[in-house]
């Protein structure tokens, strides 16, 4: 099945959409500025509208079919990380724990660094277990702008997390 590709321009950047009728496949943030695709194809255009929803503080949780690429336990692994609730932090170890295996917790941040699908497998939300925030595929400083963005959604722009 053809894969689809549309570039969304977000409050951090540039975000390359690629997916088709089986469901989005990647969701990464480019180093580069791209032109916004003016006309997104039927199969990802559900992704940018709620990609604007949640950017203007109306979406908290995304309802869209997902079809990333990976290994089993990457799967399992992502699928835990849509369970985090929006505005919430778990660690590699709680993610482990959810699987059963506490000495999971490496494997857990491996696969939290190859999510293909950013902020709706929202992997930006996973932290070390002191509370420190840790790598970011899309970098750190954006990993703390979409903490902080989820956060202010819900307690109000004035509070600050870090």
């Amino acid at each position: 099945m053809e894969l689809h590709t549309a570039y969304y321009s977000s409050p951090i950047g540039t975000l390359e959409i690629k997916g088709n009728e089986e469901g989005l496949v990647s969701l990464l943030f480019l180093d580069e500025e791209v032109e916004p695709t003016a006309k997104i194809h039927e199969s990802i255009k559900e992704v940018a509208y709620q990609l604007d929803e949640y950017f203007t503080g109306i979406r908290k949780e995304f309802g869209l079919k997902l079809n990333p690429k990976g290994t089993e336990f990457q799967k399992k692994v992502w699928k835990e990380l849509v369970e985090i609730p929006f505005g919430k932090t778990w660690s590699y170890l709680d993610i482990a724990l959810k699987l059963g295996d506490e000495n999971a917790t490496r494997a857990v941040g491996n696969s939290n660094g190859k999510n293909p699908i950013a902020i709706v497998v929202p992997c930006h939300r996973v932290i070390g277990s002191s509370g420190k925030l840790t790598g970011y595929a899309g970098g750190l400083w954006r990993k703390e702008w979409l903490l902080k963005h989820e956060h202010g959604v819900i307690f109000g722009k004035q509070t600050e997390l870090f």
